[in-house]
């Protein structure tokens, strides 16, 4: 007689639970499942069913359900684009984004490959200084100089950065520039196209008529905590990119009405509490040519290669946390903060609405300043709409990272369906290969239901991840290594 395999004895509960799954009924549709989501780190648990009907027929020609599966449910990939959370699915977005960037550079994905000899530039926006830090510079020889506090500091000293007398930094205003910096783009993007019309004396109608901006931007946070902006910017006609600009518009106009347009922003904001800050881009900003013919310093595929690699960084990189602080609970049930704490008060975090402590916070001083002085200014009634709490692990920024024009190239979605496309086009290839019935442009999806689940694998399920992460890593290192095998 068969007897059940004794697991209380086995060590630990991965490899237990992993010994479970190898017992069930199908097994190899466990491991294929894990396969699929290509090392994701945190999969999405979804139960529900969906049902495929010939159009014409009304006939089921494929269904599917997710009690179906040994596990009772389906594991799709978590789509998070930061590195810090999932590399597999950041390499994903990684790759869309940069493909999203060089069509609008180079053409494809129906984009006009004429665009090449558009004027088109690599821009850099930064934060102004709100304060003295600690900073790495170099002479025209290359060799370093002196930080303001008589320091030679190497490249991966933690106090690059952080202010030299935290007691005079102006925290506040560091926030509210982050918090505001969204906004600064967007008129940045007004005032470019007013200056330009500006510098070549015409109206801004004339302009429009015959000339259209389009760009990409996307954040990276700098040392000291501020964001900058990095954003190509192209010009095209007045159809877009299959038109070419007017003579007119050249790279030149472009470099000079960059400069203008930093200069004019202003944002005013206004406290009884901290007083007037106006808000503005800093000095330093940077209008690179893209090379058209491939042989300059700036690129097509060099650029979409820098604006992909900022799009999966957050705000890690200048020391801070990749988790919201703010209690969930509280987010949850929507508890409003008021002058003697919160209206309802919650047990998760004591009334605080803080999920963990900012002092046992794992960052430098300079970092948590910055958290605390956002938490305490969404304290204040007129920043309530910032939400500063949610945003205070950003340390104030609260933006899109990536964002570009409408005219710009494809669209993130449209990568996707081509990416859903072509997986179904290989699944239509395997049901034929196997003699099942194949489906075509005329049947159609009329009914599916799925719920939310969970998050995450389970013990044994982690176990198969972790093999194959460590097997997607190997094909890398022996790719790059130039193995002949592969």
């Amino acid at each position: 007689m068969h007897r059940p395999l004794d697991l209380r004895h086995v060590g630990s509960p991965g490899l237990r639970d992993l010994i479970e799954l190898a017992n069930t009924h199908n097994f190899d549709r466990v491991t294929e499942q894990v396969r699929n989501l290509r090392g994701c780190t945190s999969p999405v648990n979804l139960h529900g069913w969906t049902v495929t009907t010939d159009s014409t027929t009304k006939e089921v020609v494929r269904s599917y359900r997710s009690e179906d599966e040994p596990s009772g449910r389906l594991l799709t990939t978590c789509g998070n684009r930061r590195a810090s959370r999932c590399p597999a699915c950041s390499r994903v977005y990684a790759a869309d984004t940069y493909h999203l960037i060089k069509a609008g550079l180079s053409g494809g994905k129906n984009v006009a490959e004429t665009i090449r000899d558009h004027p088109r530039a690599f821009v850099t926006l930064t934060a102004p200084s709100f304060g003295p830090v600690h900073n790495r510079k170099t002479d025209s020889a290359g060799r370093t100089r002196p930080c303001g506090c008589g320091a030679h500091h190497d490249e991966d000293d933690p106090a690059l950065g952080t202010p030299l007398d935290p007691a005079i930094y102006d925290y506040s205003g560091a926030v509210l520039w982050n918090a505001h910096a969204g906004q600064l783009w967007a008129r940045f993007t007004t005032y470019l196209r007013r200056a330009l019309a500006e510098h070549l004396g015409m109206t801004q109608k004339a302009l429009n008529a015959a000339l259209r901006v389009s760009f990409a931007k996307v954040a990276e946070y700098q040392k000291r905590g501020l964001v900058h902006f990095h954003a190509v910017i192209r010009f095209d006609g007045p159809d877009g990119h299959t038109t070419a600009p007017p003579a007119w518009g050249t790279f030149d106009a472009l470099q000079v009405a960059v400069g203008m347009a930093v200069e004019r922003v202003r944002l005013t904001v206004e406290s009884d509490a901290i007083g007037e800050r106006v808000l503005k881009w800093g000095d330093r900003f940077k209008v690179d040519r893209i090379s058209a013919l491939g042989d300059g310093e700036l690129t097509d595929a060099k650029v979409a290669g820098y604006v992909a690699k900022y799009a999966t960084k957050n705000a890690e990189g200048a020391g801070t946390v990749d988790r919201t602080l703010m209690c969930r609970p509280c987010a949850g049930r929507g508890y409003v903060r008021g002058p003697d704490g919160f209206h309802d008060r919650c047990t998760d975090c004591d009334g605080t609405g803080q999920a963990e402590p900012i002092k046992a916070l794992p960052v430098q001083r300079h970092v948590r300043q910055m958290i605390r002085t956002a938490w305490d200014l969404g304290n204040l009634p007129e920043f309530a709409d910032l939400k500063l709490w949610k945003w205070a692990h950003m340390l104030g920024f609260r933006g899109h990272f990536s964002s570009k024009s409408r005219a710009y190239s494809t669209t993130l979605g449209a990568l996707r369906d081509v990416r859903r496309a072509w997986r179904l086009a290989q699944a239509e290839a395997v049901r034929a290969r196997a003699g099942l019935r194949t489906t075509d442009e005329t049947t159609l999806v009329t009914a599916s239901s799925w719920t939310y689940l969970s998050s995450g694998y389970r013990p044994g399920e982690e176990l198969l991840a972790a093999q194959v992460r460590h097997d997607i890593a190997d094909t890398e290192r022996r790719k790059s290594e130039g193995d002949p095998w592969l």
